[in-house]
């Protein structure tokens, strides 16, 4: 009688959220940080846990002149360049956090790089899961600038 050896197989388990596989393509997914000021426009691309950066650049780096920094060319310049570092990593598909500066003084709606971000990443050939707004938005604000003019009684 012979006997039936049973080989030791040696896998790695992946995270079933981190790594899908749906019409025969696996999506490695990550998550995009994007923020979007009236000043700036910045990308952070993570794992799904947050912790380990994956790629990141900003329109800044993109363009020479400071007041083009916040422009939707520039924000889809480092998308793109995003999009090729993601591809080179294995990463096909992302969840995106939109955040505005918010606060109790700053503007509570994304300036013009983010939905070109968004759109660019989409067009590079990335899976976008779910698109989230992440703005810090207080319960109980701080008193606002200016507004005391007039009669006080």
């Amino acid at each position: 009688m012979e006997r039936k050896t049973e080989e030791k197989r040696t896998e790695i388990r992946i995270p079933r959220q981190q790594f899908q596989k749906r019409d025969n393509v696996k999506y490695r997914w990550g998550i995009a940080h994007i923020y979007s000021s009236y000043n700036n426009t910045i990308l952070h691309v993570t794992d799904l846990t947050g912790s380990e950066t994956i790629s990141k650049a900003s329109g800044g780096m993109m363009v020479k002149a400071h007041r083009l920094e916040s422009s939707p060319t520039a924000a889809m310049a480092a998308a793109k360049k995003i999009a090729e570092e993601l591809k080179e990593k294995g990463v096909n598909a992302l969840h995106v956090k939109v955040r505005a500066p918010g606060g109790h003084n700053g503007p509570n709606s994304p300036g013009p790089g983010a939905q070109a971000a968004v759109r660019a990443l989409s067009r590079a050939g990335l899976k976008i899961g779910s698109i989230e707004d992440v703005t810090a938005t207080p319960h109980d604000t701080c008193r606002k600038k200016h507004f005391r003019r007039g009669r006080r009684v």
